[in-house]
């Protein structure tokens, strides 16, 4: 497969290694400032990101840029009709849009917090722990996570992901909240909290607490090779279920719908 690469800092790098092991060719790698990118866009230039990728004749996109720019990328990327991997986070409030985008224009995307096989054998476990737990009233639950002084938001996504699952099969826990609280805080609130400090991969940590004892759940990334295998993963299995059409163009997909 020739894989399009939108982001070229150091996930993009890891991409690409792990791209070129698997037996893929890389047909461009496009970046706003990194020196050693196949091609130079200015930043918000989505004509010049659009023609990129057309003219490079990649079979697939996988997009690992930037917060501030994932949105733009994203809408101009999708009227190729290109499989389009999305690794960036940030961007859930424009799902919806996105989702209306996609099936106006034919486009498919399959978008993740985290394409780590382990985390998302996490999100599993954490699921039934809480669905366990929520016949104990006398535990409650919070989620705290640490990654390393690059990552451009807070909370990560994979932390907003676990947290969803615990609302999920948790029915007291009704709201998600980030940061400190100015007062105590409500019994219904599950609070995210969140750590960045040196070069720490990514830890994430799920507590069950009550007044005799407590349960930690915890998945601690080594590197972040794992997130960019998983990634390349996914565009080979989008690849291959809309080519054997058990998935239809025109969609939102998450690693549940690929794994």
């Amino acid at each position: 497969m020739k894989i399009a690469l939108v982001g070229y800092g150091q996930m993009g790098h890891m991409i690409e290694a792990a791209a070129v092991r698997r037996g893929h060719e890389i047909a461009a790698t496009i970046d706003v400032a990194a020196a050693d990118a196949m091609i130079r866009v200015a930043a918000g230039d989505t004509d010049a990101l659009t023609a990129a990728v057309r003219a490079s004749g990649a079979d697939g996109i996988i997009e690992f840029s930037h917060p501030s720019a994932v949105v733009a990328n994203i809408r101009s990327l999708l009227p190729l009709g290109l499989p389009l991997v999305v690794g960036t986070t940030g961007w859930t409030s424009y799902e919806e849009e996105i989702r209306s985008l996609a099936a106006s224009c034919g486009g498919t995307l399959m978008r993740s917090s985290n394409f780590s096989v382990g985390v998302n054998m996490f999100y599993k476990i954490v699921s039934q722990a809480a669905a366990l737990m929520s016949a104990f009233d006398e535990y409650d639950c919070a989620v705290w996570e640490s990654h390393h002084t690059r990552k451009a938001d807070s909370p990560s996504g994979t932390a907003l992901e676990i947290a969803k699952k615990i609302l999920e099969n948790m029915p007291r826990k009704t709201e998600i909240t980030t940061g400190n609280f100015s007062g105590r805080p409500e019994s219904h609130q599950l609070q995210i909290g969140s750590t960045r400090v040196g070069s720490v991969p990514g830890t994430h940590t799920v507590w069950f607490d009550s007044p005799a004892d407590t349960i930690e759940l915890t998945h601690t990334a080594r590197s972040r090779e794992g997130f960019a295998t998983g990634a390349v993963r996914a565009l080979e299995r989008l690849t291959a279920r809309l080519a054997d059409g058990s998935l239809r163009k025109g969609a939102l997909y998450g690693m549940d719908d690929l794994f």
